[in-house]
């Protein structure tokens, strides 16, 4: 696989909490040059980064980020906030706890809530594998699928850990062709890049992958 392909599955992404303007510009400046799947941004920058950008790039942000545990209702007008100002993309963080307390059928009808809210973009369900057992992710597969959201995604990358090959190559089993998978958080590596992919990963949460692309140029 080329690298031009790898990036062509890259939401090249900036969420650190001190970002600037400036830092957000130059990322969509290189999503733009790589064709990178998107840019992932916080909420805050959507409308602004939508008016620089365009139909030239995906605009991706996050809802309940990173932690998942406010409110449905927040969530959902996060939502209806971020479509507003021009996102194409929404990764939410679940209800952890609600998901350990066994409350499932509340974590699908939150995600389907939010689904709604979507207005038909992209729904990418973040999980955080790190923090839940191999039952709980293959469990979380079923609830992804039943939501009809895009996407299910190993992690925010501001937990523990991030995406693993394991935690890919168990939701890969566990979701089939229900629905497709994001890896994020510590992807550092053309390699690490490629393997993710082979095992199923459609998505990759990133900024190092373009960083790379920039290197090889």
């Amino acid at each position: 696989m080329n690298i031009k392909e790898i990036l062509a599955k890259c939401d090249h992404t900036l969420l650190a909490v001190d970002s600037t303007w400036e830092q957000i510009r130059a990322i969509c400046d290189d999503g733009m040059r790589f064709e990178t799947a998107s840019v992932c941004i916080p909420p805050s920058f959507v409308k602004r980064a939508k008016d620089y950008v365009g139909d030239r790039l995906k605009i991706c942000t996050v809802i309940g980020f990173p932690n998942g545990y406010s409110t449905t209702a927040s969530k959902v007008f996060e939502t209806a906030d971020a479509v507003s100002n021009g996102a194409d993309e929404i990764d939410m963080v679940i209800n952890i706890g609600m998901l350990k307390e066994g409350r499932t059928d509340e974590v699908l009808a939150e995600i389907r809530q939010i689904r709604s809210a979507c207005e038909g973009r992209i729904l990418k369900v973040i999980i955080e594998t790190c923090l839940l057992t191999d039952d709980e992710i293959l469990k979380m597969c079923d609830i992804v699928a039943d939501s009809g959201a895009d996407y299910i995604k190993t992690s925010t990358g501001f937990s523990k850990a991030g995406a693993t090959f394991h935690a890919v190559e168990l939701m890969k089993k566990g979701m089939g062709d229900r629905a497709r998978i994001k890896a994020a958080g510590g992807i550092s590596s053309i390699e690490d890049a490629e393997k993710f992919i082979s095992l199923g990963a459609d998505r990759l949460g990133t900024s190092r992958i373009v960083k790379l692309a920039k290197e090889l140029k």
